[in-house]
């Protein structure tokens, strides 16, 4: 699942990543805005926050959203900086590492709130959820060339709109197949977050905390150690 790149994937696998990461990156969003008011995923949200905050003059308030957007960029950044290098160095395994790094940053973040609730800066909190998502959304776009995005829905809403439509007029069983696997590919990933989001929500309101962090570590070391070769796969 971590190891395979580009054209090399099966759909199958595709789906199967698509599911884990939407499921981590509805949740993730949830729980940040739920504790602190900040999305950490929806970086179309904080964009708008930002627009809406500088037309009222709250350059304050705009700057604490606008440094999100900028770390989730930075995730992003400093993920596809590293698989550059691995795949500089033939590291097979450069991906499950990148997940497994964004891992860690969610259990630190998860057991930090838990431990420390009454230390907690809500905005830091946010913006090392964010730097995560960012990791996620280039690895899972790198590693899938493209076809995988998990932090948002918006584009994979326009792409079932668009899908929808092309199999509509599509001729012949292996046109309809191809648009038919990424309409179940998008369709799965929406829902993943849509899940995600119901079960982070539930957890916080559960634990008063980030234990949904703690979860998605989980997940993530499952994935890496998986696809790394610690436990024998295919």
């Amino acid at each position: 699942m971590l190891i395979h790149e580009g054209d090399t994937r099966t759909p199958a696998v595709d789906l199967l990543l698509a599911t884990i990461l939407a499921f981590v990156a509805g949740g993730i969003n949830s729980v940040g805005f739920l504790a602190y008011g900040y999305f950490s995923a929806n970086m179309t949200g904080n964009v708008s926050l930002v627009s809406e905050l500088l037309s009222d003059w709250k350059l304050r308030a705009a700057a604490a959203f606008f440094t999100i957007v900028l770390m989730f960029i930075t995730g992003a950044f400093l993920a596809s900086l590293f698989i550059q290098m691995g795949k500089r160095h033939r590291l097979k395994t450069v991906y499950a590492l990148t997940l497994g790094f964004e891992g860690a940053i969610l259990m630190l973040v998860g057991i930090y709130v838990s431990v420390l609730p009454d230390t907690v800066n809500g905005f830091t909190i946010v913006s090392l959820l964010a730097l995560s998502m960012g990791i996620q959304n280039a690895a899972s776009t790198r590693i899938s060339g493209a076809r995988v995005r998990t932090t948002h829905v918006s584009g994979l809403a326009t792409d079932i709109g668009v899908g929808l439509a092309l199999l509509w007029g599509a001729k012949g069983d292996v046109q309809r197949e191809e648009i038919a696997t990424r309409l179940r590919l998008h369709a799965a990933t929406i829902l993943a977050f849509a899940v995600g989001g119901v079960v982070g929500a539930l957890m916080y309101t559960s634990f008063q905390g980030l234990a949904f962090c703690l979860l998605a570590a989980l997940l993530f070391a499952l994935c890496a150690i998986y696809s790394s070769g610690i436990v024998a796969a295919d």
